[in-house]
């Protein structure tokens, strides 16, 4: 389930956490919003001191930088522009790779950008990569977290 962002984590573990509902809960958070999650873990009352190890007994896991950059690096750029291609947006990612700023970038570079550009594109884009990818290419954080719940 979305929680709105990072900043959100606190009012949803006390919804869900053992000061609320006391669901097992599990979650996935970029790496630059990991210090975030992890205060909001310690507010809640399951840890103190939490270390990213710390985090993943809770059922919390880290992506390198985002979920996106852990799906491109999954399949692969090539395959990641086969679903660009596949939505009919392809001629816009082509767009975007010849804006000065973005030339000269790596094209995963550019497809994160790409992914989170536009409404709602993250989410939609999140959910296609997803489906292409083959079950034994699963990124660490996304196979823990499922593993988890």
């Amino acid at each position: 389930m979305p929680i709105g962002g990072a900043q959100a984590i606190g009012r949803f573990l006390d919804r869900l956490g053992p000061q609320g509902l006391d669901v097992t809960l599990a979650g996935l958070c970029d790496a630059a919003e990991e210090g975030e999650f992890r205060r909001g873990l310690e507010r809640a009352g399951l840890g103190s001191n939490l270390t990213r190890a710390g985090m993943e007994r809770l059922g919390f896991y880290v992506c390198v930088a985002d979920l996106e950059d852990e799906l491109i690096r999954a399949l692969g750029a090539a395959s990641v522009e086969q679903v660009v291609d596949a939505q009919g947006e392809l001629g816009s990612f082509r767009t975007l790779q010849k804006q000065p700023a973005w030339q000269g970038r790596t094209v995963e570079e550019q497809l994160r950008r790409f992914m989170g550009s536009g409404g709602r594109r993250k989410i939609r884009y999140a959910r296609l990569l997803v489906e292409a990818l083959d079950l034994t290419q699963v990124p660490r954080p996304l196979d823990l977290v499922l593993a988890h719940v």
